[in-house]
């Protein structure tokens, strides 16, 4: 489950794919197994998939405990050569973010 606290070691990792006209799916399938991957590194936390309404985008939102963490999955994804697989489905724009301010109800 994704935890969004501010102030903590937790790095986000929100990974927006421009994709092709019906290309979603299989852009969602594709991140849906490299989570898989993922997960089985040690500090990795969650990760979240989002379907832009106009067809049009693929946000991937994942997150683990730190930073080193976050390269460890990267290293991973890496050797198994999902980073670069990606290109096939889409044009990524990722980015390592940390949380600064929450606000609920």
């Amino acid at each position: 489950m994704p935890i969004i606290l501010a102030n903590t070691a937790i790095v986000t990792q929100i990974n927006v794919f421009t994709v092709p006209p019906g290309g979603q799916d299989a852009m969602v399938a594709f991140l849906v197994e490299a989570a898989r991957v993922a997960r089985e590194e040690p500090g990795w936390i969650s990760a979240s998939l989002h379907r832009c309404l106009d067809g049009t985008r693929v946000v991937n939102y994942a997150q683990t405990e730190s930073m080193d963490a976050a390269r460890r999955v990267i290293d991973r994804l890496n050797a198994r050569g999902l980073i670069a697989e990606n290109k096939k489905y889409g044009v990524a724009n990722p980015g390592l973010y940390e949380v600064v301010f929450t606000l609920e109800r």
